[in-house]
């Protein structure tokens, strides 16, 4: 009887170290798991943030090719630079053309520029050739086809 208690306290005390190494290890486990999540979802913000600028470089270079490259010169010319509208007024953007000889495209391009929450300053910068435009685009005659106007207003 005597040597049957002296093993069960042996044991006792080898489960004890057995728990609490268990609780080191999954202490480290988890301790390396929320640093994995705190560094993902820096990541995904900072990517959010590089999307957001990339689509507001594609929005100030569509709006150049909308209004035509020679707009943007001039006394009459449209802005180059500043902020940019709610919701993105954290974002500001900048827009620089170079023509080229005459009848050659324009080298067009936007950056758009904001401040990370760290405090560091950010950019993406995009540039494509936009062609000039040349004459008058004349105003289309917008009527609507008498087949498919109601019989009620013939």
């Amino acid at each position: 009887m005597v040597r049957t208690r002296a093993k069960w306290q042996a044991r006792s005390g080898v489960a004890l170290i057995d728990a609490i190494v268990a609780t080191i290890i999954l202490g480290v486990a988890l301790a390396v798991i929320v640093g994995l999540t705190a560094q993902s979802i820096g990541s995904q913000s900072q990517g959010e943030r590089m999307q957001i600028g990339a689509m507001l470089a594609d929005e100030q270079l569509n709006l150049v090719l909308a209004r035509g490259p020679e707009k943007y010169s001039g006394n009459d010319a449209m802005p180059t630079s500043g902020a940019c509208e709610a919701p993105f007024d954290a974002y500001s953007y900048a827009i620089t053309l170079s023509a080229g000889q005459s009848g050659e495209p324009y080298l067009v391009q936007a950056v758009i520029s904001w401040r990370s929450p760290s405090g560091r300053d950010e950019s993406v910068r995009v540039q494509t050739l936009i062609a000039p435009r040349i004459g008058t685009v004349p105003e289309p005659a917008r009527t609507v086809p008498t087949e498919l106007v109601p019989e009620s207003t013939q």
